[in-house]
């Protein structure tokens, strides 16, 4: 724990934070649970939602944008534990490219369209490919700017040494499976997943040479500084995982495997997967191969009641998120959120081993009434634990 420069009462209020986190790492009780609203791109907020925030909180002045894009300020106001460095990171690619204000292609070749608040996949460059195809696609470069590479490690550097915060690295790549899906398109590539194995195997072993050769640097230059990184490759829908557990060993767990063991070895960090959808029966293969931490943990999934996880998983994983803005945070009155945020700090706080966080972003349809109510709910907690 970094007290760097601070005498020993400051140190204490600053490192509270890291207090936390450990102690729910390693499954013990405390006050209340760590917090994380809005410190990472997975749970964060939208421009509509924060403005509603800070306009409800009279929070004046120009916003902040921290590495999540949420304003700092509204981070400091609901006491959030975490701040972030690093970001997916834009290769060098051929197929880089903006069609219009609201249409561009991305370094892997996909179009995308902004719908609403998000950019949609309109088409996918290897849709129908073969093995001959993706052996001479031009892939990008797996190159991270060394410039950028230098403001994340300057970042990351102070953050560890006001030993304030904890510091997550966001990944800088995407996973094999969603690359897969994005690339070949869904029906293509599931498709794909149940008949061709090798033309998957094929794609998986190009996505993951890439993928080491971007974690590689990395995690060699921010690793001393951070504490965990996210990961993000969704295996699941809202009734079941993507694929069986069987496939998943036979195709995803090697790569992922190896990705995690890579990573804690160069940056000796938790490791935290985000992954949408049901995802029960994948767990113990999730455990298998490295994960410490499961996000989101999105409840209104088939399988995904907190008792059962905690009940079954809790000894072994952390989890992440379980606020749900899906189906309750959007519609619920304040004094249901306070009720939700009990429950949920009861189940899966329950001796450690949860941070409380939404289950994915926050968004405009969120109101500022419901997320104030849950920060009051965690520093009331907070307070009659400490009264006890």
């Amino acid at each position: 724990m970094s007290t760097m420069g601070c005498d020993g009462a400051r140190a204490e209020r600053l490192s509270a934070s890291r207090e936390r986190f450990a102690r729910a790492m390693r499954h013990e009780a405390t006050a209340r649970p760590p917090l994380d609203i809005g410190a990472t791109t997975l749970t964060s907020m939208s421009a509509g939602c924060q403005r509603r925030v800070r306009a409800f909180l009279g929070l004046s002045g120009e916003a902040r944008p921290s590495n999540s894009g949420v304003d700092e300020g509204i981070l400091a106001w609901a006491g959030t534990d975490f701040r972030g460095v690093g970001h997916i990171v834009s290769l060098p690619s051929v197929h880089t490219r903006a069609l219009s204000d609201g249409e561009s292609v991305d370094c892997w070749g996909v179009r995308r369209k902004l719908v609403g608040q998000y950019a949609e996949i309109v088409s996918s460059p290897l849709e129908g490919a073969t093995c001959e195809d993706l052996r001479t696609f031009p892939w990008p470069e797996p190159r991270i700017d060394e410039a950028l590479l230098a403001r994340w490690e300057t970042e990351a550097r102070r953050l560890h040494a006001e030993g304030r915060y904890v510091v997550i690295a966001e990944h800088p790549v995407y996973g094999v499976l969603e690359l897969g899906c994005w690339m070949c398109g869904y029906e293509d590539f599931l498709g794909r997943l149940a008949a061709d194995h090798d033309f998957v195997r094929a794609f998986f072993d190009i996505v993951f040479d890439l993928q080491m050769r971007i974690i590689e640097p990395y995690y060699r230059v921010l690793g001393p500084y951070i504490d965990l990184t996210t990961s993000g490759d969704d295996f699941g829908m809202q009734l079941a995982p993507l694929l069986s557990p069987r496939a998943f060993e036979a195709l995803v767990a090697p790569y992922f495997a190896e990705r995690i063991r890579r990573t804690k070895d160069l940056a000796g960090c938790y490791y935290w997967h985000h992954s949408c959808g049901s995802v029960y029966a994948l767990l113990d293969q999730l455990i298998a191969c490295g994960v410490d931490i499961l996000n989101p943990v999105q409840t209104s999934a088939a399988g995904m009641r907190p008792e059962t996880l905690k009940a079954e998983y809790g000894d072994r994983l952390v989890f992440w998120g379980a606020m749900d803005v899906q189906q309750f945070l959007p519609y619920a009155s304040p004094d249901e959120v306070r009720a939700h945020a009990d429950y949920l700090i009861d189940v899966l706080g329950h001796e450690g081993g949860y941070v409380m966080a939404p289950a994915h972003n926050m968004q405009d349809d969120v109101p500022p009434e419901n997320i104030v109510a849950w920060v009051e709910a965690v520093r009331a907690r907070e307070t009659l634990q400490q009264a006890q």
